[in-house]
């Protein structure tokens, strides 16, 4: 019995000293939280490699602070034009607007289909570009890392080794400048238009806005998203927000062409035919008043 005792005293030492052995080779605690860190796969050049599909998963394209489930502006389309609720991605919850800008925000939530850029296939934007409800592509060179996003086929440029390069006008996607910082990418995003939203409910900006954005691969599959936003003209302080984006491991998947202006004509012209009775099917769609009965068009 002593025997027996013994040796299983010298198997569990040995199992223990084994599952130390395992864990210290494997597991590298990060400072915040203590999770393992994970080290993306290395590029030719050395940096990590973020090539891929990646997309966005939730409501925050509808509103990027918590919300309720609401009614769309579709009353016909029922329960599949409706708006699901969201957590929200914004670190603390709220957007820190000043009044008037709030005052904005709230008047534009309430001509949403009328005002959104979006609508209207104007391109959308950073960091509204990233969760959007459609897929972008990330290809990377050591001098630059092209962002491909679906959503009227915008696109993006990120000059990797011009930190002095200034932008030579203001743009619908901006001027990005990229760096690392260990294995996080970092691009510093400026000269963006002011007509651009933040998601459908009428966030906004200025053309004062300033985008830093850190891509930081947490898996083979996820990247973690931060974008810390500036705007002296419309926020009281610097803010987050913060998300996973996914990788699309869909078979043969790639970036398809969504051009949307086609699908846009009829909203932003469609009061100019010589008989708008040939779309009568907006009428009364609940498309607020850019299809009223006694509206000549969208305002």
């Amino acid at each position: 019995m002593r025997k027996r005792t013994v040796g299983f005293a010298m198997l569990a030492a040995a199992l223990a000293a084994g599952a130390v052995m395992l864990f210290s080779t494997t597991a590298v605690p990060v400072e915040a939280g203590g999770q393992e860190e994970y080290m993306a796969p290395r590029t030719a050049f050395g940096r990590p490699d973020l090539n891929g599909i990646w997309q966005a998963i939730g409501s925050h394209h509808h509103n990027i602070e918590p919300h309720a489930a609401s009614h769309g502006p579709v009353v016909e389309l029922a329960a599949l034009g409706g708006i699901p609720g969201g957590l929200g991605i914004v670190e603390g919850g709220e957007i820190p607007y000043t009044a008037a800008a709030r005052a904005q925000q709230q008047d534009n939530l309430a001509h949403w289909l009328e005002r959104d850029p979006a609508a209207k296939c104007f391109m959308p934007g950073v960091p509204r570009a990233t969760y959007q409800p459609y897929p972008f592509q990330v290809v990377q060179t050591e001098e630059y890392i092209l962002i491909a996003y679906e959503f009227a086929s915008a696109s993006r440029i990120v000059y990797m080794d011009r930190p002095d390069f200034e932008a030579p006008v203001d743009a619908w996607m901006g001027h990005s400048l990229g760096s690392w910082d260990d294995e996080t990418l970092v691009i510093d995003v400026t000269a963006q238009v002011p007509d651009t939203w933040l998601d459908r409910s009428g966030n906004h900006h200025s053309n004062s806005i300033h985008v830093v954005e850190r891509y930081t691969a947490t898996g083979p599959d996820h990247l973690m998203y931060e974008a810390t936003i500036e705007d002296p003209e419309v926020y009281t302080r610097p803010w987050t927000i913060r998300l996973p984006l996914y990788r699309r491991v869909d078979e043969n998947m790639q970036l398809l062409e969504y051009k949307c202006v086609e699908f846009a004509e009829e909203l932003m012209y469609g009061h100019l035919r010589k008989d708008p009775d040939l779309t009568p099917q907006y009428r009364g769609s609940g498309f607020g008043s850019a299809y009223d009965d006694d509206a000549p068009g969208p305002r």
